[in-house]
């Protein structure tokens, strides 16, 4: 499936220790996942905090993905690497909503 080779990619930048990179590629293409699950793209002009508040997603949805923004936006813009733990979380909550588990 397309989860689990983005999953496999994402691992592989992870066991390299480049884990702002691995949670930045979860969170690129959760965006994807959101934009099939709506049927239309999104506004370019969205940020993911603006794809976050979307009305129509659900609860379990905005959570995971609320959580991989915060942990982006960490390590891009405040300059907080990330770390094992966070990236092991990352993960988790993306496999636990991409593949159902």
């Amino acid at each position: 499936s397309v989860a689990r080779a983005l999953l496999d990619e994402a691992d592989t930048l992870a066991a390299a220790g480049k884990y702002d990179e691995a949670v930045r590629l979860l969170l690129h293409r959760s965006v994807e996942d959101i934009e099939r699950w709506r049927g239309d793209p999104l506004r370019p002009s969205w940020t993911s905090r603006d794809i976050a508040r979307i009305d129509a997603l659900p609860d379990t949805a905005r959570t995971v993905f609320s959580r991989i923004v915060a942990d982006v936006e960490r390590s891009l813009f405040a300059g907080h690497p990330l770390g094992e733990a966070d990236w092991t979380r990352a993960r988790a909550d993306y496999a636990g909503f991409a593949l159902g588990r």
